[in-house]
């Protein structure tokens, strides 16, 4: 089904439905039903004028002939200004006639291109996107967003909409959305240059490029990415909304940020979420706060904020931040003094809805306190959990000293080695290029060991592991334990690629080795794992301290195999099968793999 949707009100489609049944003789009471059946579609799709979409259709576009439906159907929408293609795998060839097609459309606006190239090589991305950004750039197109989140692209990917983003036809662009697609340190630095190279062109022009929303999470761009990418968002002095958790970004980065930020006066949004600020990144962070009069919401939660750094930030809400709404400073490692004066700064925020300090170091009496604190202030009801608190830590201030200097030494050998091997990582990602394979690009330049696989999982430090990779991850992880086991496999799953050789066979060959191994034990059972993978991925409310994973379209393409195999507990297919078939957010980015693996699923249960 294609959604498709011009510029006169849906309204007069409901409306004429309605004329006809009552024609046709069709009581008024049923007609009305109708009617209000389509209005509800309508509500739920929530989609835009003059849209055109395909959204989670899971449609295998490889060549023209495959898209010759979708090329009719742009080419005879007048004024199409938005074309999702989400959820779908999407070809050279079929990029290119979906291109073509595209080249006449001056009015179009906004590109919904996430989860496109799934059970592509690598290789045929780049070639694909510059077929697209070609088409736009020859029409004339003035785009508002692109959103290519969730292509495990690489920096190469990046490098596919390089002239796109240089171009005229983003020098009106407010939304770039890129989160998971393994960019890296290099493609962060070849977006920072876009994005700078757009603002100078289009500042030259009189219209300079404005962004507001930028999404990049979970894609180690590390210190040097992150730093490249401050330079730009100081310079545009535009952005709203900033989100990049779980990015490897450690003091130097989240200082470079946190002098960028002092330029975006507007901003409203900021989520650094799993990253290492520690205390110097949460000061620095802290002071930027003071520039913001307009942010909503704050997460820096699982930043290692320290009580030092949270007692900045304190200051800071306290100072300023009049219509703060949301603040999450929790697994910071905050002490009772600490979250007592994070609770005391936001006592006048009169538009609060949360204050999240879950998993610090407040023990029984510091939880108490905060609680008796916020009770006072009548904000009691807006404090989150703090079920998950780590009790108070050792009072042994020297060796937290010790700990923040070795830090500051490892950081710094760190960045170092990032210099000295940035020439070696290029030559290595070209090769990648070269041999069609599916590769994200590793987060440091050491050799990986499998401590550091689990740490930060990349196709590169799995393949590194040698042939004798599963029985190096079987030995450090428990596979007598559910939990530890499901922990395991989503990493390994996470850096999945669906090419016809290499890191597929890897990682399918590891996982096969590591569930064999951990279901041949008496103490693992398959509810056990399959409950503990569904906690991990966001899609089963846990009661004790669990984070969920950002799910990924390589977890349901490795689950889908591992159902199949005759390792696997039959007893606990229909209870995966369940939990698949629900709606749930997390499974909304995976929606085309998500089908193939309920089919498997609902297969292998009819052969048992």
């Amino acid at each position: 089904m294609v959604l498709r949707v011009q510029r006169r009100h849906p309204c007069s489609t409901v409306a004429s439905g309605f004329e006809h049944q009552q024609r046709a003789g069709v009581g008024v009471t049923m007609a009305t039903d109708i009617v209000s059946q389509l209005a509800d579609s309508l509500a739920k799709a929530g989609v835009e004028e003059a849209e055109l979409s395909y959204k989670g259709q899971g449609r295998k576009l490889d060549d023209a002939q495959s898209v010759e439906e979708i090329v009719k159907e742009i080419q005879d929408f007048e004024g199409l200004q938005a074309l999702r293609l989400e959820g779908n795998t999407v070809g050279v060839q079929a990029a290119q006639a979906i291109a073509k097609a595209l080249e006449t459309k001056s009015e179009f606006q906004r590109c919904y291109w996430s989860d496109m190239f799934t059970g592509r090589l690598r290789s045929e991305i780049p070639p694909a996107l510059n077929s697209l950004g070609d088409a736009l750039m020859l029409a004339g197109a003035r785009l508002t967003v692109l959103d290519l989140s969730d292509n495990a692209f690489g920096p190469d990917g990046v490098k596919g909409i390089e002239n796109l983003l240089k171009s005229t036809a983003c020098y009106t662009l407010l939304e770039l959305r890129l989160n998971n697609c393994g960019m890296g340190i290099g493609g962060g630095k070849i977006l920072s240059a876009s994005l700078t190279h757009c603002h100078k062109k289009s500042s030259a022009d009189g219209a300079p490029l404005s962004l507001k929303v930028f999404v990049a999470g979970r894609n180690r761009l590390e210190n040097d990415g992150a730093t490249a990418l401050a330079q730009a968002f100081k310079l545009m002095g535009s952005l709203e909304e900033i989100h990049m958790p779980q990015n490897g970004i450690n003091h130097p980065g989240v200082t470079a940020l946190a002098s960028a930020m002092q330029h975006n006066s507007n901003l409203r949004i900021l989520n650094l979420n799993d990253n290492t600020f520690t205390e110097k990144g949460a000061i620095a962070m802290a002071q930027a706060l003071r520039h913001l009069s307009s942010v909503q919401v704050i997460n820096f939660g699982d930043c290692l904020v320290r009580p030092a750094g949270a007692m900045a930030i304190a200051e800071a809400v306290s100072e300023g931040l009049p219509i703060l709404k949301e603040l999450n400073l929790s697994f910071g490692e905050i002490t009772e003094e600490a979250a007592l004066a994070v609770a005391k700064a936001v006592k006048d925020k009169e538009q609060l809805e949360k204050l999240d300090l879950n998993g610090n170091c407040l023990g029984e009496g510091g939880c108490q306190a905060v609680k008796e604190l916020m009770e006072e202030m009548n904000k009691l009801e807006l404090l989150g959990s703090v079920s998950d608190d780590e009790g108070e830590p050792e009072d042994n201030d020297d060796e937290d000293d010790d700990d923040d200097d070795e830090d500051d030494d490892e950081e710094e050998e760190l960045d170092e080695e990032e210099e000295m091997g940035e020439e070696e990582d290029e030559e290595e990602e070209e090769d990648e290029v070269t041999d069609n394979k599916f590769s994200t690009p590793t987060s440091a330049p050491q050799t990986p060991d499998v401590s550091s696989f689990l740490s930060f999982p990349s196709p590169d430090k799995l393949v590194k592991l040698g042939e004798k990779r599963a029985l190096l991850i079987e030995q450090q992880v428990d596979v007598s334990d559910a939990t530890r086991t499901a922990e395991a496999f989503l990493k390994i799953a996470s850096v999945y690629r669906d090419d016809s050789h290499g890191i597929k066979e890897v990682v399918l060959q590891t996982v096969d080795s590591l569930l064999r191994s951990a279901f041949s034990n008496p103490s693992v059972q398959g509810f056990g794992f399959v409950s503990s993978l569904l906690v991990l991925l966001g899609l089963l409310k846990s009661e004790g301290k669990v984070k969920p994973l950002l799910l990924v379209p390589g977890h349901l393409h490795v689950l889908e195999h591992v159902v199949r195999q005759d390792y696997f507990p039959r007893d606990s297919l229909a209870v995966l099968q369940a939990f698949m078939s629900r709606d749930n957010q997390a499974l909304e980015s995976c929606v085309g793999v998500r089908k193939n693996l309920q089919s498997t699923l609902q297969r292998v249960l009819s052969e048992s």
